[in-house]
């Protein structure tokens, strides 16, 4: 029997799934707040041999592995920039993860987004719902420009979208993401100042690393047109702190759609991306879809049980199944 810790599950749904049933006749400790305090997580996960984490929702730094000597493995689905692998390889913790796996969730949220934001949907409902009609006029999709900012697995999705809608669709990306789209009929930006200054929407879909950190600038934005709409579904590091809110608020791009924050999760409508009428805000929604989620935990409780039966797949650090614990 196998101690397994899944932290961070705000919907208090993975119990739910029915991949859970695999982790019948393990102790599992499902939480569904979220802490951040070094001593409050050693305290929560001091007995857990086996972390299976929600996506990036928990930083697992070196110090946290340090003090949790139980702890022998670690999965998670997609992306890890929120793990430090190499103190998990000094302690003998095997990291489990593969991205390869397609997500249709994020792509059809972001276009949702879009949609929402371009036609002012949540705000004519609640109007209608408060006796009012009619307020404010959207405009259409069809002839306008998308200009898709990465052309990794979501952008490509959301690209195709947009050219079924009849938009024009300009792409940014890495050389090989420019290749595959210029294959594929799309047209490619002189580069990023174009991109931004081009797009009625521009739709982001960068991974977060240390190069891509805050790589989007508040000069970038401020180069968007007045009624353009800014749409970010990837992660809110990707753009300089407080430069979101400094262009909305000046009007350059006139609107954003957004799924991601600085700090999550946001509780008491701390994030001033709230307070503004022209930002449309879901709080991380992108891959929180009941299918989606099915997918991953599967996926993560499979590499649980392999690792207890001495067959360890998806190991990004495989070196440490072949010697003791530090």
């Amino acid at each position: 029997m196998v101690k397994i810790g899944i932290p961070d599950d705000y919907a208090d749904v993975v119990r739910t799934l029915p991949s859970f049933a695999k982790m019948s006749g393990h102790a599992v400790s499902i939480w569904t707040d979220a802490v951040s305090d070094l001593d409050a997580q050693v305290d929560r996960f001091k007995d857990v041999e086996a972390l299976v984490l929600l996506r990036e929702r928990t930083p697992i730094t070196a110090a946290l592995v340090a003090r949790l000597p139980a702890l022998r493995l670690i999965t998670i689905s997609g992306p890890y920039p929120n793990i430090d692998v190499a103190a998990c390889t000094a302690r003998g913790v095997a990291v489990c993860a593969a991205v390869n796996r397609a997500s249709m969730a994020t792509p059809e949220l972001t276009w949702g987004l879009i949609m929402a934001a371009m036609r002012h949907i949540p705000g004519e409902v609640a109007r209608l719902r408060g006796g009012a009609w009619q307020h404010q006029m959207g405009r259409v999709l069809h002839g306008r420009t998308l200009g898709v900012f990465g052309f990794g697995r979501i952008g490509k999705v959301v690209a195709g979208y947009g050219r079924a809608f009849g938009m024009r669709v300009l792409v940014w990306s890495r050389e090989r993401g420019r290749a595959e789209a210029r294959a594929q009929g799309f047209e490619i930006a002189m580069g990023p100042d174009d991109l931004y200054a081009r797009s009625d929407v521009l739709s982001i879909h960068l991974r977060l690393t240390p190069q891509t950190r805050a790589c989007i600038t508040r000069a970038d934005l401020a180069r968007m047109q007045p009624g353009s709409l800014f749409v970010n579904t990837s992660r809110a590091e990707l753009i300089e702190s407080g430069a979101l809110v400094e262009a909305l608020k000046a009007g350059r791009p006139g609107s954003a759609a957004v799924d991601v924050f600085e700090h999550e999760p946001v509780k008491d409508a701390r994030d001033p991306l709230l307070a503004l009428p022209n930002a449309l805000c879901t709080p991380h929604l992108g891959f929180v879809a009941l299918d989606q989620l099915e997918e991953y935990f599967s996926d993560q409780f499979d590499r649980v049980l392999a690792f207890e039966r001495g067959q360890a797949i998806d190991v990004i650090n495989p070196e440490v199944l072949t010697r003791p614990s530090g």
